[in-house]
């Protein structure tokens, strides 16, 4: 199997679509940048860029949005060009990478038996929403009050699978499982920052490759963050990369 970008979920839904690009929008959640955007299928040149963020800041405006975000074919750098073009128009621009392992290959160092992951339910929903609202209100309170009714959503998904994970009985890290058909995708996995020498995102990862042996488990690191080291030491597979840009727009 071919591990691709293309085998990531993403919210929203197309809603306009062409030779160079698909439009993305996500009405339940409108300040969600990753679910509201433009994903180009070829290389644009700085002309088409300009004229795909017209279209889009345009659309936007329309539906009360102040952001663009684009994303950039797999595997190709934009040129210097573009770079140039971001720093000048002040977009915010940077890659992620793609990884995936199968769960046999799985390497950590140890377990720590004072974490405990389970699956949510509804008895323990409500921790699992108050946990992540501490998360998204980074983004803002709006946003973390929206995020939460997609949290409700996933909930009652059966492609989705939340998972929590607990430090001597207190709840201190999360992740979204996302199944498809041959994959699960590990999204928003997260630890409360005083938890995070613990061993907490092992286990979650540990709890995946224990109930999905026969599946890819694949995911997004940031390209320049320390996560993508600790994946690497943990045996995931490298698999491409992807640009991506964004601008938001603030009211003079």
């Amino acid at each position: 199997m071919t591990i691709t970008y293309y085998h990531i979920h993403y919210h929203g839904q197309v809603v306009y679509e062409n030779d160079l690009y698909k439009h993305v929008h996500f009405p339940e959640m409108l300040i969600y940048y990753s679910g509201n955007f433009i994903q180009f299928k070829s290389m644009p040149s700085l002309q088409e860029f300009a004229h795909a963020a017209d279209y889009l800041l345009e659309f936007h405006k329309r539906n009360g949005q102040n952001h663009v975000q684009f994303y950039f074919p797999p595997n190709q750098k934009p040129a210097k060009e573009f770079i140039d073009y971001f720093l000048k128009e002040q977009y915010i621009y940077s890659f992620t990478e793609l990884y995936a392992i199968r769960p046999k290959e799985f390497k950590y160092r140890l377990l720590n038996p004072e974490v405990i992951v389970t699956a949510v339910d509804e008895n323990t929903f409500p921790y699992y929403l108050d946990l992540q609202f501490g998360f998204d209100v980074k983004f803002g309170v709006e946003f973390a009050k929206q995020k939460a009714k997609i949290h409700q959503r996933h909930f009652e998904d059966s492609s989705f699978l939340q998972l929590l994970a607990y430090y001597k009985g207190e709840p201190v890290g999360t992740v979204d499982c996302i199944i498809g058909h041959q994959t699960v995708e590990l999204d928003n996995l997260q630890v409360m920052e005083r938890y995070r020498n613990l061993s907490v995102g092992t286990a979650l990862q540990k709890y995946v490759m224990d109930h999905f042996p026969d599946y890819w488990v694949i995911l997004i690191a940031e390209g320049e963050d320390t996560p993508r080291e600790m994946y690497q030491k943990q045996n995931y597979q490298y698999y491409g990369f992807r640009y991506e840009a964004y601008k938001v727009f603030y009211e003079s």
